[in-house]
């Protein structure tokens, strides 16, 4: 279980890393679509971190030992 939780915990900071440097693009280019990729960016940045967590809160509660 220990290496699931790890092989987890790396891919949510390969994602979060991969959305931080989307956002500086978008917030660095200027196109037309990039505003829409830009508030996407931010909104995906704060909602998948709550996500992950409210996931792994309600796993600890389903899951008592």
């Amino acid at each position: 279980m220990k290496k699931g939780k790890q092989i987890l915990a790396i891919i949510g900071i390969i994602l979060l890393v991969v959305l931080y440097l989307s956002t500086l693009v978008c917030a660095i280019t200027d196109n037309t679509g990039t505003m829409k990729m830009f508030k996407a960016s931010i909104f995906a940045t704060f909602v998948i971190p709550v996500l992950i967590w409210a996931y792994t809160f309600l796993y600890k509660l389903t899951h008592k030992k």
